[in-house]
């Protein structure tokens, strides 16, 4: 019985994973071939094609005039992409926008978003038509150059693919993400894709390595330098995948008086002007690339980006290899070659088979638009032949227009080879059809129904002889081509030569001597410099550190004396004060028990009353701050909790890397970071609140990176008040209530094993139980 239920289960999910799978699967196909990636024929997506052709379709020529977005994304829309407008007029506004396509397809009038990230304005606010370039990609969709299919309701039709001039692919690039593959591709130079095509034709079997004499890299819109080797981008473009480095370009301003600044005039691609100017000032306020000053944005219609160095004294190339190195004045732009072959297969390709993809189907696009003209010339010498044998028999053709009953078929059936004298009137007209009883026999026909068509439609101004010598020089042109065509389609090598000729034209319409068609991105080496610390380049310079109770804290110039009045805010007093050095890194140790990192650089200036050090830490709110000092690389440090445990811990073993801080004194309950002193000496004192001291040696303590500790003096009640340590032969000092130091020599009143409960403290101990 269980096993005819489990069996029954089975059939009825089986049907389910198997929709599931066949569904999933039909999704994965739709994303990979209608949405993410593009055909390698004409480097389009289906909503970028269906673009340009419903632009074509309301005539929006290059030389015509602009209509509004919103009508375009609404025809685009109801003629052949279901899908929203607001997704149609995104891909519309970025085929407009001169920072992202190389080439842009769209001639944009309004705002169409800028470098800075801005997004364009409303459909309805901007305007649209077609460039130079897009029509080129669509020369020949009225001589059958391509396939056409019905829309998605089957109302319109609309072409497969488009005939594409030139490489659109690599020309403009691509990039989108589908199930389980993606596709990557910058954009090249038109001019040395018409080379690297003219080479390919030349020489079918070339190897990628060759290409790259024509195509040295990409060409991208917002120029840069790309600084990747040679040898890497050959392996990038033989296997279709790899990476190119791209930076800005940039260059030193002379000022008056020895000063100089640096001016970016190229930005990488794909890099948001506004985003990478606030990465900078986020670099300046953290000290993270300390030889830069301040960042301006003084653009216009130019990018000018400039950057201060902190002195003039600072190295142009040391500064800007360190921005390179930590914002997006340096990229990498990955390249994934993966496209559509004939629209159908995705397909890693190198940038020889992409190309290859291209020429082949130019070729094709050729021989349909060679038949179809001969097609067309067929059916004009058709109706060529027929107006010549009505010149030639002028007086007959008007002899059967104006008595004939039936003059088309007439016409065809008349036997203009045997003599016909002219009719007087209509009783002396004899029709070529008397005498003809049953179905007419088409064989016996002189003319054909096309020919005797054009012969009644021809007007009357054309019954002169200058027409018939036009007609017979037409004939003979017509013939001359129709004869010429034949031989293209025969031969191989004459199809590649017509290709080359019309590359050859594209190139010279759109390549490097047209405007906006010379190389803007330029090629350098990349000189590595070596990794340098932050500190290494903070000039260094004496600095009072001063931290108030409340935890607002700033940094004098210069050493200051430490006994002198300084200024707080209304309730607040000082704690902290020493004296440092703007190379030192400053430990905070909070009462949770961790350690904090500040660089002392860093700071803010003296002047003013500082800036809580929780806005540089993340010190919660219910801490408190329990030490403030400069770091002393290979020291060591007491750390110890409020319920009296505690050990030694490596000044090295604590340093921070980030704001969080690093957790060092494991607390448990209402336990709290107490002490955190320097060890200087070989002997601990530890007073509690009970007021018992206790002096052990301190080898007892153990050394550790992370942890609770060990007890360090037993408590019947209260906890931990202060622990220091000490020298034991110069003796054990503090300040009594007046303010003087006293020292104790003898200890041995105090001196015990650690973790046990000590004697009462001396006379004169400080009533808060604290050392100093």
């Amino acid at each position: 019985m269980n096993e005819t239920t489990e069996d029954r289960n089975i059939e009825q999910f089986e049907p389910l994973s198997r929709a599931i799978s066949e569904r999933y699967l039909t999704y994965a196909l739709s994303t990979i071939m209608h949405r993410a990636l593009p055909d390698a024929r004409d480097g389009l997506k289906p909503v970028h094609r269906r673009i340009l052709y419903a632009m074509r379709e309301l005539r929006l020529s290059s030389t015509g005039g602009f209509r509004k977005s919103a009508k375009i994304s609404g025809d685009v829309m109801g003629n052949y992409h279901p899908h929203g407008d607001a997704a149609i007029y995104d891909a519309m506004a970025r085929l407009a926008q001169d920072f992202n396509l190389r080439y842009p397809l769209v001639d944009g009038q309004g705002n169409f978003g800028s470098i800075d990230g801005d997004n364009p304005a409303a459909s309805r606010y901007t305007e649209a038509r077609l460039t130079a370039l897009a029509e080129a990609l669509m020369e020949g969709l009225d001589e059958d150059a391509v396939d056409f299919r019905d829309n998605y309701d089957g109302t319109l039709r609309e072409p497969v693919v488009l005939p594409a001039a030139f490489p659109n692919l690599l020309a403009n690039g691509a990039s989108g993400i589908a199930v389980g593959m993606a596709t990557n591709i910058p954009p090249h130079n038109i001019g040395e894709l018409v080379d690297a095509c003219l080479h390919l034709i030349r020489a079918p079997n070339a190897r990628d390595d060759t290409l790259l004499d024509h195509i040295p890299g990409p060409d991208f819109p917002t120029g840069g330098v790309i600084v990747e080797p040679r040898e890497q981008i050959a392996e990038a473009y033989r296997t279709g995948r790899g990476a190119f480095r791209l930076r800005a370009r940039w260059e030193v301003e002379e000022l008056p008086r020895g000063q100089w600044q640096v001016v970016v005039t190229e930005i990488p691609y794909q890099v948001q002007k506004s985003k990478l100017i606030e990465k900078l000032a986020e670099l300046i306020q953290t000290r993270k690339v300390p030889l830069l000053a301040d960042v301006r944005d003084e653009s216009a219609e130019d990018l000018r980006i400039v950057l201060e160095p902190r002195s003039r004294n600072v190295d142009a190339e040391l500064m800007m290899g360190m921005l390179f190195r930590h914002s997006d004045l340096e990229v990498r732009f990955s390249l994934n070659m993966n496209v559509l072959i004939d629209g159908r297969t995705p397909k890693v390709c190198s940038l020889r088979e992409v190309l290859r993809a291209f020429l082949d189907h130019r070729r094709e696009v050729l021989g349909r638009r060679t038949r179809h003209r001969l097609g067309k010339i067929d059916h004009r010498l058709e109706v060529l032949e027929g107006l010549i044998v009505a010149f030639l028999n002028l007086d007959r053709v008007i002899d059967i227009i104006r008595y004939d009953d039936d003059p088309k078929t007439a016409l065809m059936f008349e036997d203009w080879g045997a003599p016909h004298p002219r009719a007087a009137s209509e009783a002396d007209y004899v029709s070529p059809l008397a005498g003809r009883e049953g179905p007419l026999d088409p064989a016996e026909a002189q003319l054909t129904e096309v020919q005797a068509e054009a012969i009644l439609n021809m007007r009357l101004r054309s019954l002169r002889r200058l027409e018939e010598m036009e007609l017979v020089a037409e004939r003979d042109r017509l013939m001359e081509e129709r004869a010429d065509l034949e031989d293209l389609l025969a031969d191989e090598g004459r199809q590649w030569a017509r290709i080359g000729e019309e590359l050859k034209d594209i190139k010279k319409r759109f390549g490097p001597t047209a405007p906006g068609g010379a190389r803007r991105t330029s090629f350098a080496t990349a000189e590595e410099l070596p990794e340098v610390a932050p500190e290494a380049l903070i000039e260094r310079e004496p600095v009072t550190v001063i931290c108030s109770e409340m935890g607002w804290i700033r940094a004098m110039k210069g050493h200051v004396p430490l006994d002198q009045e300084f200024k707080y805010k209304d309730g607040d007093r000082g704690r902290f004060v020493f004296h440092a050095e703007t190379t030192d890194r400053l430990l905070a140790f909070g009462s949770n028990g961790r350690f904090y990192t500040l660089p002392a650089a860093n700071l803010p200036g003296g002047r003013g009353m500082g800036e809580p050090i929780r806005l540089m830490v993340d010190l919660p709110n219910e801490a408190e701050l329990v030490a403030l000092f400069p770091h002393r690389p290979g020291g060591r440090l007491l750390v110890a909790s409020s319920t009296g445990e505690g050990f030694v811990v490596a000044e090295d073993d604590v340093l921070a890397q980030t704001r969080a801080g690093k957790q060092v004194l494991n607390l448990k309950g209402e336990a709290r970071a107490k002490v955190c002193r320097p060890v200087e000496g070989d002997h601990v004192a530890v007073v509690g609140e009970n007021r018992k001291v206790l002096v052990f040696p301190l080898d007892e303590l153990p050394q550790m990176a992370r942890g609770k500790g060990v007890r360090l003096q037993k408590y019947r009640d209260g906890g931990l008040s202060d622990a220091r340590t000490f020298r034991l032969a110069e003796g054990l000092s503090w300040r009594d209530p007046a303010g003087r130091t006293r020292t104790e020599h003898d200890l041995t009143e105090w001196m015990g094993r650690r973790a046990t409960a000590g004697r009462m403290a001396p006379r004169g101990f400080p009533r808060d139980n604290r050392f100093t």
